[in-house]
């Protein structure tokens, strides 16, 4: 979805480079999933979630620091758009607007009652401005934000043709939503100019400062900015969209079978309808389920029915106050030089499945407490064992004895991928000393 996002784009004339804001724990997923389709971006990393008004004024410093006065779209990565001439219009319909200092947000034209997005009330028509006159496109000032609403209200806004669903995508100047951010919320305007000035710049990325941000507010974009400005207008937006916030909503866009499923990976059922059943790794089995959500990945499995499946907050929230390690450890973990992906552990071995990008390497490094033994099943592997360099091919192995150094490339075209056993008596990802890094590790 991050990559549909950004691909997104190429509809629309003059864009300057993506700007990607993210966790710093997303940065390495975040830069293969833009190398997989040859975009460069530039990475913003926050040292910790501050909702959205933070990460677009941390963004608005970066788009100001490559230019004069640009315009910011804003494009949320959970989104589904089917239509994409349909935005490329409506973003053209609001250019003129933004330029002349209206903060633009996009109304969804709304297909059903629905009590579970928040609402925008559409006030006074603005007058077209060039090619929103051409395009039959009208722009509204904003009237009211409003919460989500319970099934009767949100039947009264469908049937006023006044309401629009809350897009969460905004078109304005970078120094208008400054200034407007400024009036309402100045001490998130110091925090987060601070954090953006002490940031510091490592390979692709731009850390925030984490003692300033730290400072910094947690607040929306709409509480922070859009609710409280006199400048906010609306364009609607008619383009088959989805904020895929939900398992729940996966199920709403997805290819539906004759019994009303929607199915990935290895699925057998009987007696099953208008269920969402997702398999990653093994055969999922379903036996008489309606309307359920079943996700199956290598960390965990998710059971709930399709109207309780918003609740899985409250399973996170739990996981976390339980301090369990599936909230931090994947079985599949990005690096920038490809990934690695755990396979079976116990009290001193580990089994790890490793794969490395051509012409990447990992650090030289050692291991106080673990040694290696390293097969290569497909590819081409570049070996530092100690004092000696040379090359394996598949079905070739090498033992990385405890406390030596060594190093592993991919001098090839194709990935490499290998299996890792680790054995001693910590095998923790901690356990690294570092010589040489490409990635100023």
């Amino acid at each position: 979805m991050l990559q549909e996002t950004i691909l997104r784009l190429g509809q629309l004339d003059n864009c300057g480079k993506p700007i990607v804001v993210c966790n710093e724990a997303h940065r390495f997923m975040v830069a293969e999933q833009l190398r997989q389709i040859s975009r460069r971006a530039t990475i913003i990393l926050e040292p910790e979630g501050h909702n959205t008004a933070p990460a677009l004024a941390c963004a608005a410093y970066q788009a100001l620091k490559e230019n004069s006065d640009p315009l910011l779209l804003v494009l949320p990565a959970d989104h589904v758009i089917s239509d994409l001439q349909a935005l490329s219009r409506s973003i053209k319909a609001g250019l003129e607007h933004a330029k002349n200092g209206k903060l633009l947000t996009f109304g969804i034209v709304p297909t059903h009652a629905e009590t579970g997005y928040g609402y925008i009330k559409s006030g006074k028509q603005i007058s077209p401005e060039g090619i929103a006159q051409e395009l039959n496109i009208d722009v509204f000032l904003v009237d009211q934000f409003v919460e989500k609403p319970d099934l009767t209200t949100a039947n009264e806004f469908l049937r006023s043709g006044r309401y629009y669903w809350n897009s969460g995508m905004f078109l304005f100047r970078a120094t208008r939503f400054l200034e407007e951010l400024e009036k309402n919320h100045p001490e998130m305007v110091s925090a987060c100019r601070a954090a953006f000035d002490n940031g510091t710049a490592d390979l692709d990325f731009y850390r925030l400062n984490p003692d300033s941000f730290s400072k910094c507010p947690l607040e929306s974009i709409d509480c922070a900015v859009m609710e409280k400005t006199s400048s906010a207008a609306i364009v609607p937006l008619d383009a088959g969209w989805n904020d895929v916030g939900s398992w729940s909503a996966l199920w709403e866009i997805g290819q539906k079978d004759a019994d009303g499923n929607v199915v990935h990976g290895d699925i057998v059922t009987t007696a099953t309808s208008n269920s969402y059943l997702y398999s990653s790794s093994r055969l999922l089995a379903a036996i008489g389920l309606d309307s359920y959500v079943v996700i199956e990945t290598p960390d965990a499995v998710l059971i709930a029915p399709k109207d309780k499946v918003q609740q899985v907050k409250k399973i996170v929230t739990m996981l976390k106050e339980s301090k369990r390690p599936e909230i931090v450890l994947h079985k599949k973990v990005n690096r920038p030089w490809g990934s690695y992906e755990c396979i079976d552990m116990a009290g001193r071995y580990q089994v790890k499945r490793i794969t490395v990008t051509p012409g990447a390497e990992l650090s030289l490094q050692m291991h106080h407490h673990r040694a290696e033994h390293w097969v290569v099943v497909k590819g081409t592997a570049k070996i530092t064992n100690g004092d000696e360099i040379f090359s394996l091919s598949e079905d070739q192995s090498v033992y990385i004895p405890l406390g030596q150094r060594h190093r592993l490339g991919n001098p090839g075209t194709i990935p490499l991928e290998l299996i890792e056993v680790q054995t001693g008596s910590y095998l923790g990802e901690d356990d690294i000393v570092r010589f040489e890094d490409t990635y100023g590790r």
